[in-house]
């Protein structure tokens, strides 16, 4: 039988980290599959200090928290009855909107009602059914302007530039964001990020996570 379908799991996929990354969560495993190449999870860990990334990574058995789910709906909903019961009502009452063209007001009704907490918080660091499968491939959390950096094209310089009216003169490894309303001119700088938008202009440090 399927292993989703026969234990009713809610299923992480988590990322095998390649260095001690502080921007991340860790999810801790046991090293006993109960199938091929998926695991039962053990404890969930916020973003942790450099020397404790370290000690992750030379234990083994964490992988980054990279956020994706697997599970079937049925699953999850009774996950939200037990565990954010308050959650579920609200969403309860409103079903038979759903799927229909009353549903975008429901929505706005629900909305402020939730409480706000992620859903590692609020479901997966207290349902007992959760099981996480070690992956490798190409994936960043783009919740930092470090990691975006990394994932973006740059010029021989190491410059990440975004905008077509920006011009980087004796500056490298910058990353720089800005809409084509005005020109930017960017010199003498390195490893900065220069973000510019319509109501705040943003020039500070990149923070760098060495390997």
């Amino acid at each position: 039988m399927h292993f989703t379908a026969h234990i009713k799991a809610l299923v992480t996929l988590g990322i095998k980290p390649t260095h001690p990354n502080t921007g991340y969560g860790y999810i801790q495993y046991e090293q006993q599959a109960v199938s091929e190449n998926v695991y039962k999870v053990k404890t969930f860990t916020e973003k942790p200090d450099k020397d404790l990334a370290k000690t992750f990574l030379a234990s083994g058995d964490f992988l980054w928290n990279a956020g994706i789910f697997v599970w079937q709906v049925k699953n999850i909903i009774k996950a939200f009855e037990k565990l954010l019961p308050e959650m579920h009502e609200v969403f309860d009452a409103e079903k038979n909107n759903f799927n229909t063209e009353l549903e975008a007001e429901a929505i706005d009704r629900i909305y402020p009602q939730c409480v706000n907490i992620s859903i590692d918080y609020g479901i997966m660091e207290k349902a007992e059914n959760v099981y996480i499968i070690p992956s490798s491939f190409g994936w960043s959390d783009l919740g930092t302007w470090a990691s975006t950096y990394d994932n973006l094209e740059k010029d021989y310089f190491g410059n990440a530039v975004t905008g077509d009216n920006v011009i980087v003169i004796d500056a490298t490894n910058n990353i720089v964001h800005a809409d084509n309303k005005k020109l930017i001119l960017l010199q003498g700088l390195n490893d900065y990020i220069i973000v510019d938008t319509k109501d705040v202009l943003l020039i500070c440090k990149k923070i760098r996570n060495k390997k």
